[in-house]
C-alpha cells in the first residue's frame, strides 16, 4: 500500500477513507436571468399555452368564459 495515501487521525488510528476533497471557488453568479431559468420558464409557458388550447378544444369555450361561469 502506498504510504503517501495513508491518513492517521488524531487518535493514531489509520483511516483509509479520509481523502480531502479539492477545494475550489466558483466565481460565477447564478442568480437572476440564467440560461437554465429561462429554459425552464419557457417550457412552463409552452405547457400552459398548450393546456389553454386543449381546454378550449375539449370544452368549446374559452378559458375566460369557463372562469366566469365557475366564479359567477
Amino acid at each position: 500500500m502506498n504510504s503517501s495515501k495513508l491518513v492517521i487521525d488524531d487518535q493514531g488510528l489509520l483511516n483509509n477513507f479520509a481523502v480531502e476533497p479539492k477545494m475550489y471557488v466558483d466565481a460565477t453568479v447564478s442568480t437572476g436571468f440564467t440560461k437554465y431559468a429561462e429554459k425552464v420558464n419557457g417550457r412552463f409557458a409552452m405547457i400552459g399555452f398548450v393546456s389553454l388550447l386543449a381546454i378550449e378544444i375539449f370544452t368549446g369555450q374559452g378559458f375566460l368564459t369557463l372562469l366566469k361561469n365557475a366564479l359567477g
